[in-house]
């Protein structure tokens, strides 16, 4: 395999650091590092080296997302307003 040769034929990254990981995610490079260090979401280690995949983003991404809250239509309470 010759020096110039790339495993990703794209311009992505096949890892991402803790702090361009944390700015994808719009969060701080702590909270995230703090996260992974207890293993409260995905990621990679590389000997020492704190990594995520973008599998493992999309993976913290999807863990936080939330359904939309329903609401109903306020019942009347029998209360009558009184006029003075």
């Amino acid at each position: 395999m010759s020096g110039d040769a790339k495993l990703d034929s794209s311009h992505e990254p096949l890892l991402y650091t803790a702090r361009q990981a944390a700015d994808l995610l719009q969060v701080s490079p702590s909270w995230l590092r703090k996260k992974a260090s207890a293993r409260a979401v995905p990621c990679t280690f590389i000997g020492k080296h704190l990594r995520f995949s973008p599998a493992d983003i999309a993976t913290i991404i999807a863990a936080g997302e939330q359904a939309p809250r329903i609401t109903r239509p306020r019942q009347p309470t029998g209360r009558t307003e009184s006029t003075a």
